[in-house]
């Protein structure tokens, strides 16, 4: 199985990437599954369902989220559907939504980390819980895990190696040089980047950015412009053992 796992969208800019890019992509590598984090396609923060149309009508086959998952309320009447969009597992129990999903053969998870992120649940006790419910059904298992701290990126791909098919971080929008296969078989990076314009700071608007830590005022930041780079990343997995075979980044750029 190929699985794509491309990088936080940002607003129109990363959408309209997405749309000119992923069927060429598919078509090229013969990808069996897309997943894309979208928490950032609405304008830079959050998510609408007609975003995430947009997405799922360019071929992607589940939309992942993180702690901006609740920004466009819109959306959230609709977690609840049968659409392929995930927000973490380890909010509080009670939420709308769900953590995981299964597609084209293989377990999806979301989760999002604490340091430095909120407070939410523990990631780590909570995909252990929902491994643990699945047992055996599930060989090939896919987790983003949204976070912000280095540390707690690698911690978690350590903690679910030889259990999980890949652990791909996302969140910072700044792409990992890490990609590797761990000593068990778990695809790893501790961040695939994004889908945002480059002349951008992590796909906002230069100047907006700069004004706000200048002058620490609150003001609106926009989403960048200009020529975009596609980030992800593409993992091979042999779907009866449910081990990682190669990853390898997939690096593209589109005006």
């Amino acid at each position: 199985m190929l699985v794509l796992m491309i990088g936080d969208i940002i607003g129109k800019p990363g959408r309209r990437a997405v749309q000119k890019l992923l069927p060429g992509l598919c078509n090229e590598y013969d990808i069996d599954l897309v997943i894309a984090n979208g928490e950032n396609v609405a304008g830079g923060l959050g998510l609408t369902l007609d975003t995430a149309y947009e997405l799922l009508d360019a071929g992607v086959n589940v939309i992942t989220s993180g702690n901006h998952i609740w920004a466009q309320r819109e959306i959230i009447p609709h977690l609840n559907s049968d659409l392929p969009i995930l927000r973490p597992l380890n909010f509080p129990p009670g939420v709308p939504g769900k953590g995981s999903v299964s597609v084209c053969g293989a377990l999806i998870i979301n989760l999002v980390g604490r340091v430095f992120m909120g407070e939410t649940d523990c990631p780590f006790q909570a995909i252990d819980r929902l491994l643990a419910q699945v047992g055996a059904e599930s060989k090939v298992i896919i987790v983003d895990f949204h976070a912000e701290a280095t540390s707690e990126k690698i911690a978690m791909g350590r903690y679910l190696d030889d259990r999980v098919s890949a652990v791909l971080g996302t969140h910072t929008h700044v792409g990992t040089i890490d990609n590797c296969i761990l000593p068990g078989g778990t695809a790893y990076v501790t961040d695939v980047g994004m889908v945002g314009p480059l002349d951008s700071v992590i796909g906002d608007d230069t100047e907006s950015v700069i004004h706000s830590f200048l002058t620490r005022m609150p003001h609106r930041i926009s989403v960048g412009k200009g020529r975009v780079s596609f980030n992800g990343v593409l993992i091979e997995i042999d779907e009866d053992e449910g081990k990682a075979l190669s990853i390898q980044r997939i690096q593209r750029e589109v005006d």
